[in-house]
């Protein structure tokens, strides 16, 4: 279900308003018959993949940047989550994939993935060495000028052509200069590919992450124009895409908790615990691509001729998995124990962030204070201050909502077992047994 989004989504801290989670917490009450029946059949905790939810996201994603560009091709972030099967989906819908690392190319290529986009900062030797003997299905997005070194002398060694972008910097401070090349040394990069005889530079790439709007993608758009207005014809006329990443953040925003009830540990206190939620507003991905369009017509459509690719990986996948799980034990009034360990998404993830907790046993729109614990021997084991329903006790089945993005493949194997995968493929449910992302063991089950 898309929920509504204020007219001005300018990122700005504002109160999350109650209709907005309530209207969340009633899209999946409507489901509960079936959330309860998973867990009754596989047990808990479970990780519930809906494919629809991922298919719809992924349609809007498209359809809403073909309505403003010409030549646009969508490859999925297979970072943000890296189970098989929502890669396998997004191949069937058209998407190529995005991958970091050996790893993943590995995967991609288990998959049959036959357009694959290999970035990412620090590649080895052995990685380049995989995507040059698959030259022919991948595209490499350089980082360095020592990558481009190593890259031609991995071709070479093969005999091999290798198709090849640059990632460009796009901000040249702190942490982020990890990533690319600044733009000034652009024009040196392009020359010094041009002398190696076993990469093909037909691309560039930039990437803004964490947008809640699509000002930073514009502002470097504007800022790639101006760089590109130097360049002579015969070196532009050999770009063939320019890759503006993604990191385009869900329609629903941010949420989190109000600052003073997040790593509290005990008592609760009521006056934190009924105060809304803090929301960052995010623009809807229409309003992203009518954005970008317009930057890309005017900073750089006068320079280039050529094909525009996308990253999409959280937007895609946000609402496509939830968590299930189950309370364990009742130590207090307000404080509960669940059988899942936030080792299921990998980090300190609710201590900060708002997420509704929906207790499916007892259901109610009525949000009651509690802390809700995870089994894990560590205090920074949290879901949540709160939770959705009538009364919450042992046995009691809970949903966490909205948990696609950056979980699944943070898990850790720490103290406690991982979930089961079930996946929701039309009316059927399917488990899929969790199996390493360059496995075919799902393939398997999907036959």
């Amino acid at each position: 279900m898309a929920l509504p989004v204020p007219p001005d989504a300018s990122g700005s801290p504002c109160l999350l308003e109650r209709g907005r989670v309530e209207a969340l917490v009633r899209s999946h009450l409507t489901r509960n018959g079936r959330y309860l029946d998973m867990v009754q059949k596989y047990g808990s905790p479970l990780y519930f993949v809906d494919e629809a939810a991922l298919a719809d996201r992924a349609r809007q994603f498209r359809a809403a940047f073909e309505s403003q560009l010409q030549a646009v091709r969508c490859f999925y972030a297979v970072k943000s989550n890296n189970h098989p099967f929502l890669a396998k989906t997004l191949l069937g819908m058209g998407f190529g994939l995005d991958v970091s690392s050996g790893i993943e190319l590995e995967g991609a290529l288990a998959l049959g993935a036959t357009d694959i986009l290999f970035s990412g900062p620090g590649k080895t030797a052995s990685e380049l060495a995989l995507a040059a003997q698959h030259h022919e299905r991948v595209t490499v997005l350089m980082d360095s000028f020592g990558e481009l070194e190593r890259l031609e002398r991995e071709a070479a060694k093969r005999g091999l052509q290798v198709r090849a972008g640059v990632r460009l910097m796009s901000d040249e401070r702190g942490l982020w200069r990890k990533f690319g090349i600044p733009l000034h040394d652009l024009y040196a990069f392009w020359e010094a590919a041009s002398r190696c005889s076993h990469v093909t530079l037909c691309g560039l790439q930039f990437h803004a992450s964490w947008n809640l709007n699509p000002g930073n993608q514009m502002a470097f758009i504007a800022r790639l124009g101006q760089t590109l207005s130097a360049f002579e014809q015969e070196v532009l006329s050999r770009i063939e895409f320019v890759d503006i990443g993604g990191g385009y953040w869900p329609a629903q925003g941010e949420w989190l908790h109000p600052a003073d009830e997040a790593n509290r540990s005990h008592p609760l206190e009521t006056s934190a615990s009924q105060r809304p939620p803090v929301h960052l507003p995010a623009v809807p991905i229409e309003q992203f691509a009518e954005k970008i369009g317009r930057a890309l017509q005017e900073h750089l459509y006068p320079h280039l001729t050529c094909a525009i690719y996308l990253e999409p990986g959280r937007w895609v996948c946000h609402d496509a998995m939830h968590i299930l799980l189950r309370v364990v034990d009742k130590k207090e009034r307000e404080l509960v124990i669940t059988d899942a360990g936030t080792n299921t998404v990998g980090w300190e993830r609710y201590e900060t962030d708002y997420f509704p907790v929906i207790n499916l046993s007892r259901p109610s729109l009525e949000e009651v204070p509690c802390l809700i614990l995870g089994s894990l021997c560590t205090p920074h084991d949290v879901w949540g201050y709160r939770y959705f329903g009538g009364a919450i006790e042992p046995n009691d089945v809970l949903l966490v909502p909205s948990q696609g993005a950056y979980t699944y493949s943070l898990r850790q194997r720490f103290i406690k077992p991982l979930p089961r995968v079930v996946i929701a493929k039309g009316s059927t449910i399917i488990a899929w047994d969790d199996v390493p992302w360059e496995g075919s063991a799902g393939d398997t089950v999907l036959q």
